[in-house]
């Protein structure tokens, strides 16, 4: 017969003495004091959610709970970093032997114990993104691939292909049909690949970052008495930014949960936006069912944002269907201003009108620091830098390089900047290189023909066509059928001896070659895509294209400016350390605050974006608007949106546009409009 023997809390050890009604608010204090079991807390925007988990952890502290039965999953290291040094401000304890971590970081301290069962040794190696990317070109190698008449995908996005197929457990030949239908011939070949990758790692002691999730879940599953180990010894599991978890960190929490354990699940649905990375947001929705029982806790306490823009943002996210019920009240007095929504005759205006309002801003002594303009894609930024610039406005980009640094334009700007300068061996090298097959040794070798050739030192445009002479190059075999469509395509640049004008280069340049560099190369071909369209758009309101390049160097190379790559490496808690305008993604500016916030190009096919509104996803549709929320919710004090109804496209003339579909879901009397004039004496102009 069995005796039952109870530990009790040993008297030495002293509670915090928190007052938790008192350091909390109400909603908060019920996520916070709510007894073991299973619970999901919807933490609203600026509602203090990591508050409330910090006190969470010390609560359970205060009640006796062992640091060592307790598990944080975080999504940032910095995260974890931050909420155990709250929590060791908070309590006496000692809370060193507490877990906090990423998932990754997690399944990695757990895989070194026991890597042994699941065919690997504890000094497995961690591939890095580099580290993929040679291992998985050694296994193209391998193969064999025959790549010579057509592009295979680059390893980068073989590796992101494969790192979706891990994490959401879709299956390749889907994945190619909903994302990468270019690839669709190369789907056998894909999937050799994926195999032989699997296979490399494991015989070099391997594992990737997706492996880290992928093999503990494995090591839980097919070893019970491990996994019986872990949930001994998490009694207690919090989980933070539970509306971005995919299906195997979804797994690997319900694993560690069991029957029994509690677990404490803190996340707001309205703000989950990263489907395109494997989050699945139906987990979060979908936790009352699969915990059956458990107790959901609704946050609506905003401390960030005055009402005017908590009523537009409860306005604007109500009209989704897949969501959790609630209504954020600001802590704040009410604002003097309401958000102010902007209609703009074109994209110049709107930059114009943002850059004024900051200018205006500064003057009425609001930071630099404290205002950021927000976009849905990078590429909306460009008219708003070159304004700025203008202006002599510091910013600081946290969603990629200034527009004229991006590898993909100068890519583009080389073989403009060679049919011009034919002898400029930095352009020419560029571009060869961007072939398949040719290396350095095989582009100077190129270069070299080209000065013999004799016809380097001509400023001006061929007599003849650039193909006559570049087809009797001698180039690889693999590069053959791309050398010669990059020939034909210099000769569409400079038609019957003359420069075609800007715009029509980068498109015959992007049609003719670099399509299929961007799709075989990026991961993200599509927004690359995107920036070079606008580049076009850019070079339509020039007809020389020596005043177009020399406008391009002046552009990528401003002094008064912060390196972009230094501003790429800011991370979000220094990000407002200086002086700048922030220009940001909403992706990007998730988790961040600025009093004043511009949202732009707020038009339909924009934002939201043109593939979903063709496809007809309501899912997706419905991911957008929370992007959208998300966007509004950055806003302390100020909020603009604004959008040109007019768009000059390059390729098809001027486009009326369509305000986006997003500023019908609220009533109008939310926002006040603005009527845009000009007081130019010398423009007949009446207002916008």
């Amino acid at each position: 017969m069995a005796r039952n023997y109870t530990l009790h809390k040993s008297p030495a050890v002293t509670a915090s003495g928190i007052d938790y009604p008192a350091a909390l608010n109400e909603e908060q204090y019920a996520a916070v004091s709510s007894p073991p079991g299973r619970a999901l807390v919807i933490a609203g925007a600026g509602s203090g959610k990591t508050r409330t988990l910090t006190y969470r952890v010390a609560w359970l502290l205060d009640h006796g709970i062992d640091p060592r039965q307790i598990l944080l999953l975080t999504f940032t290291n910095k995260a974890a970093r931050e909420m155990t040094e709250r929590v060791r401000e908070l309590v006496p304890h000692d809370t060193s032997a507490l877990w906090a971590g990423t998932f990754h970081s997690i399944g990695s301290r757990i895989l070194r114990r026991h890597a042994e069962d699941i065919g690997f040794t504890r000094s497995f190696s961690i591939l890095d993104r580099d580290d993929q990317k040679s291992m998985l070109n050694a296994v193209i190698g391998l193969l064999d691939i025959d790549t010579k008449q057509r592009r295979f995908p680059k390893a980068d996005v073989l590796a992101s292909m494969f790192s979706l197929i891990e994490n959401t457990g879709i299956a390749l030949d889907q994945l190619i049909a909903d994302r990468y239908d270019h690839f669709y011939d190369w789907t056998d070949e894909i999937e050799k690949v994926r195999l032989a990758y699997i296979a490399r790692k494991h015989a070099t002691n391997s594992m990737d970052f997706d492996d880290l999730l992928v093999q503990t879940v494995l090591l839980f599953e097919e070893f019970p008495d491990i996994l019986d180990l872990y949930q001994k010894r998490f009694r207690h599991l919090l989980v933070d930014e539970y509306q971005d978890t995919n299906a195997v960190q979804c797994r690997m929490i319900d694993l560690l949960a069991g029957e029994t354990n509690s677990l404490m699940c803190v996340g707001d649905d309205a703000q989950s936006i990263y489907s395109w990375r494997g989050a699945d947001m139906s987990l979060i929705l979908g936790f009352p069912q699969r915990y059956p029982g458990a107790k959901v806790h609704i946050i609506e306490t905003n401390y960030r944002s005055v009402p005017e823009i908590l009523d537009l943002s409860n306005a604007a996210i109500s009209a989704n269907t897949a969501r959790f019920e609630k209504d954020l009240r600001s802590s704040r007095e009410a604002a003097d201003v309401k958000p102010a929504l902007v209609a703009l005759p074109d994209p110049y205006s709107q930059a114009a009108f943002v850059a004024q309002r900051i200018e205006e801003l500064r003057e009425a002594g609001v930071p630099h620091s404290e205002i950021a303009v927000l976009y849905r894609a990078h590429f909306q930024s460009l008219d708003i830098q070159m304004e700025l610039t203008m202006r002599g406005i510091p910013f600081v980009i946290t969603s990629g390089l200034r527009f004229f640094e991006q590898a993909h334009i100068k890519d583009v700007s080389a073989f403009m900047r060679f049919v011009v300068n034919r002898r400029d061996e930095v352009s020419f090298l560029r571009m060869v290189s961007l072939l398949p097959g040719i290396g350095p040794g095989s582009a100077d070798k190129l270069w070299n023909e080209w000065l013999k050739s004799g016809l380097s030192g001509n400023e001006n445009p061929p007599e003849g066509k650039w193909s006559d002479l570049f087809l009797k190059f001698k180039t690889p075999k693999k590069s053959a059928k791309h050398w010669e469509q990059l020939c034909y395509t210099l000769d569409e640049l400079t038609p019957d001896g003359q420069f075609a004008t800007p715009s029509a280069m980068i498109f015959s340049i992007l049609e003719g070659v670099y399509k299929d560099y961007l799709e075989a190369t990026y991961d993200n071909a599509e927004s690359r895509r995107s920036d070079i369209e606008k580049l076009s758009e850019y070079a339509g309101n020039f007809t020389e294209i020596l005043e177009f390049l020399e406008q391009l160097s002046l552009m990528s190379s401003t002094d008064d400016q912060p390196s972009s790559s230094s501003s790429i490496q800011n991370s979000k808690s220094n990000i407002q350390n200086s002086d700048q305008v922030t220009l940001s993604s909403i992706h990007q500016a998730k988790g961040l605050e600025w009093k004043v916030v511009f949202l732009i190009w707020l038009v339909d096919g924009q934002f939201p974006n043109g593939r979903i509104l063709e496809a007809d996803d309501q899912d997706m549709l419905e991911e957008e608007r929370r992007l959208f929320y998300v966007a509004l919710t950055r806003a302390k004090d100020e909020l603009y949106l604004t959008y040109p109804m007019m768009n000059p496209k390059s390729y098809t003339g001027d486009v009326i546009c369509r305000p986006s579909q997003f500023l019908e879901d609220f009533p109008a009397e939310l926002v006040e409009e603005w009527n845009v004039g000009n007081n130019n004496p010398w423009s007949d102009d009446e207002p916008f």
